[in-house]
């Protein structure tokens, strides 16, 4: 049983190399920084561009990349983070955000205060499950956080295709100061004709909630879902609960719901 269970795992990772078009396990490549961009107080966005020149690989909007680092004790530490460029572009882009608590971000923090314009980077081919489909469907992106990093690749992605599909996009954050590609994300969001952008703030300081800004906990109950909604969501694990138990409730079908779990997966059969 163990070797049949490793032999399937051995044949999807074998399918994944085939469908980046890479040699099996050839998947590091390293990249330059090109352009190093604060989004918010904790978070800096950083583009990467081929060291010859030449156009890194597309992507499949929703899909990241995996970071490798070494850190200053020596010890090799890998970490993912979701690609916020527009697919087609030359160049890659991420999102880093300092975390700071116990533990600490040790990968995050060090990229953040470490890593600037002109140095070299050790970085993966892009991979990941949670992409967008290439259809007319409805679609509510609901992210919190630095989730919202997917999010603003997969809006990328419609803007530069012209997409004229529904889009509900809500977003979730500690505060306005905090909010990580605020302003990318309403204009990307004005961009598209049938989409609308609804803003949660746990701490809105001196601003007052007005029309699709309001304060406290992200709330579906008042967002029209349409029929055939695909859902996708990113952001701390209680978020993405609570966001499920509301589209289900909105019987939007599970299969439906789409998310992406850097860690165990503790809720994908309930």
């Amino acid at each position: 049983v163990y070797w049949l269970m490793a032999e399937t795992l051995i044949t999807m990772e074998r399918g994944l190399y085939q469908l980046a078009g890479v040699d099996a396990g050839d998947v590091w490549r390293t990249v330059r920084i090109s352009e190093r961009v604060l989004q918010s107080a904790d978070t800096v966005s950083l583009t990467l561009t081929s060291l010859d020149g030449s156009e890194l690989p597309t992507f499949a909007p929703g899909q990241y990349l995996s970071v490798g680092v070494t850190l200053p004790d020596g010890a090799r530490q890998i970490r993912q983070y979701s690609l916020c460029s527009i697919p087609s572009s030359a160049d890659w882009r991420i999102s880093v955000k300092r975390i700071s608590g116990t533990p600490d971000g040790e990968v995050s923090n060090f990229l953040y205060n470490n890593v600037f314009e002109g140095q070299e980077l050790s970085v993966t081919t892009p991979f990941g499950d949670l992409t967008m489909p290439d259809d007319n469907s409805p679609l509510l992106l609901a992210s919190a956080g630095i989730g919202c990093t997917p999010m603003i690749g997969m809006l990328n992605h419609l803007v530069d295709t012209g997409a004229q599909r529904s889009v509900s996009v809500i977003h979730a954050d500690r505060s306005i100061a905090d909010h990580a590609h605020r302003a990318e994300l309403s204009t990307l969001v004005d961009k598209i004709p049938a989409a609308t952008l609804h803003r949660w703030y746990e701490d809105l300081g001196t601003h007052v909630a007005f029309g699709s800004v309001h304060e406290g906990r992200a709330d579906l109950q008042d967002i029209a879902v349409e029929p055939d909604t695909q859902a996708f969501l990113c952001g701390p694990m209680p978020f993405m609960l609570a966001m499920r138990a509301s589209l289900l409730e909105r019987d939007v079908p599970a299969q439906n719901i789409h998310y992406e779990v850097f860690g165990p997966d503790s809720w994908a059969n309930t």
